[in-house]
């Protein structure tokens, strides 16, 4: 009998480390399936619940008004619409303070596909990838799809702050890029303008010593999102071998229409080569071209974004809530997520608890952050009020 391994090995051992995102939003559909939608508080999925601006309703009504010429949604250059591009250009210098063209950008499906795209572009195999822990899963996987493993560097606990004796240990001579997100996807911390300006300087000292560059990519889908004043730090004129990988998933709530883009330093000696693998890759890996649609309704919307006040109003009922059932956490500064510390340690055991209660949650291990649990609060003020009995009962049997 021939074998009945279907799927590759390597494919099958990723299955099995599968997101605890996933798991715990298919776990909230069947307990939703069970009980109703009402009696289940789900925090376990960054989906932004806001409906999308006015100006995207009114791009698709453009769209619509020339579905009938010839090639409306065909083929386009691997890295979008020219126009787009400049577009793009535009709103990134306008946030990083310093001018880039369309020639510096690469339109993509998503801040997945830049990510994936960049690494199929530098990585070789055996290469690392290090991020900062807490992180979001996923950038694991991207990773090892282009033969470079990831490395952990741990931020400073409580506080999530950049760790730098951590990462002077952390990023050796297989280091080919540092990915860094924020605001941070679990936390909510926002990296100072100090703290990039050192690491910036901790890289070029390290690319020296390596005799290549190593890469910093700012992961940034929440740089809109932020709270009491802070603002997000421009990193391209930081540090040369800087790449912005960013999307409208959140700022305009389209994450299923899959647009995104790369952004290079405009002063990079060699940026040219850059966009050009950038290109290659956004081919042969089988996205061809970001999104038709995305692209117009990204140039429509591009001065316009989702209701930022609904969320503080969320962020100040979620710490009030969190506050009176006696967690300990660090108040987010960007993002819409919470990380709390889990009561007895054991976060993968106090998430299951939470189950128990009908709420939702993802354990911190999933992001390299064991010990603490992530909660995502773009839902509704009402269901993050009624989690507090729920959360208070969780807490209580393990304290």
């Amino acid at each position: 009998m021939p074998s009945t391994q279907l799927v590759a090995g390597e494919i099958a051992a990723q299955l099995s480390g599968a997101s605890w995102i996933r798991r715990m939003f298919e776990a909230g559909s069947a307990l939703k399936a069970r009980y109703g939608e009402e009696a289940v508080c789900d925090f376990s999925l960054g989906n932004p619940d806001l409906p999308a601006p006015g100006k995207v309703g009114e791009a698709l009504k453009g769209v619509l008004a020339q579905a009938a010429e010839p090639f409306a949604f065909g083929y386009m250059p691997n890295g979008g619409f020219p126009w787009a591009r400049d577009q793009v250009a535009g709103q990134v210098s306008r946030e990083q303070g310093i001018a880039l063209t369309g020639d510096d950008v690469l339109l993509t499906c998503g801040a997945a596909g830049a990510l994936n795209v960049l690494f199929h572009t530098v990585v070789e195999p055996g290469d690392e990838v290090a991020a900062i822990a807490p992180y979001f899963v996923e950038y694991g996987f991207y990773a090892r799809n282009h033969g470079a493993t990831l490395t952990a560097i741990p931020s400073r606990p409580e506080t999530f702050d950049l760790d730098f004796d951590a990462l002077e240990k952390g990023i050796g001579p297989k280091t080919r890029a540092v990915i860094i997100n924020s605001p941070n996807n679990p936390t909510g911390q926002v990296y100072p303008l100090a703290d990039l300006e050192k690491l910036a300087a901790l890289l070029m000292r390290k690319s020296r010593e390596n005799g290549r560059p190593i890469f910093l990519v700012a992961d940034e889908p929440y740089r809109f999102l932020t709270y009491d004043g802070v603002v997000v730090p421009s990193l391209l004129p930081l540090y040369p071998y800087s790449v912005i990988a960013s999307s409208f998933s959140k700022n305009l709530s389209l994450p299923g229409e899959r647009i995104g883009y790369l952004a290079v330093n405009p002063q990079l000696q060699g940026k040219e080569e850059l966009i050009a693998g950038f290109t290659f890759s956004n081919r042969v890996l089988g996205f061809v071209n970001p999104p038709v649609i995305g692209q117009y309704i990204m140039a429509s919307a591009l001065d316009a974004q989702v209701d930022a006040s609904i969320y503080t109003a969320r962020r100040t009922a979620m710490a009030e809530v969190l506050s009176e059932a006696g967690y300990d956490f660090f108040m987010p500064r960007g993002a819409f997520y919470f990380f709390p510390k889990a009561p007895g340690g054991d976060d993968i055991a106090f998430v299951q608890r939470l189950m128990e209660e009908r709420v939702l949650a993802v354990p911190g291990s999933g992001f390299a952050g064991p010990g603490y649990f992530r909660l995502a609060f773009c839902v509704d003020e009402a269901v993050i009020r009624r989690a507090l009995p729920g959360l208070r009962n969780a807490r209580r049997a393990f304290c």
